[in-house]
């Protein structure tokens, strides 16, 4: 019973992570759920860690920085909505052979998700231009 309430509890955590917007000023503390700080527009170092170790995971974007960002894995099989100053995205699930993302409001911001057993994939497409 008690174990049921902690999953309860969890899940509802995660679910008050976003409103609408794809923001809130809370970071979900769920277990087995990987934190990407959104640092600063810089490029590949736009992020920390990057690349993430998050292959299979529960991945949260918390934005450290002091303007508005939209991440968007580049095959844009998945879309945080807009993530405010101080805030983080929901808990989305990261392919488990990895990824490449973007910010859509900062182009130049790219960052890699590491596969399960791999490092991330080649970064294909405009956003790696130049990396």
């Amino acid at each position: 019973m008690r174990a049921l309430a902690a999953a309860a509890a969890i899940v509802a955590g995660l679910g008050a992570s976003s409103c609408g917007g794809g923001s809130s000023p809370t970071t979900p503390s769920a277990p087995n759920v990987v934190t990407i700080t959104i640092t600063r527009q810089n490029g590949a170092q736009s992020f920390s860690p990057n690349p993430a170790s998050a292959g299979g995971q529960m991945v949260v974007f918390r934005n450290a920085d002091s303007i508005l960002h939209r991440v968007q894995l580049n095959d844009g099989s998945l879309d945080t909505g807009n993530i405010a100053p101080g805030a983080s995205s929901a808990a989305v699930l990261m392919p488990a052979l990895g990824t490449n993302y973007h910010c859509t409001i900062h182009t130049d911001m790219i960052g890699a998700v590491s596969g399960t057993t791999s490092g991330p994939p080649p970064c294909e497409g405009p956003y790696c231009e130049g990396q």
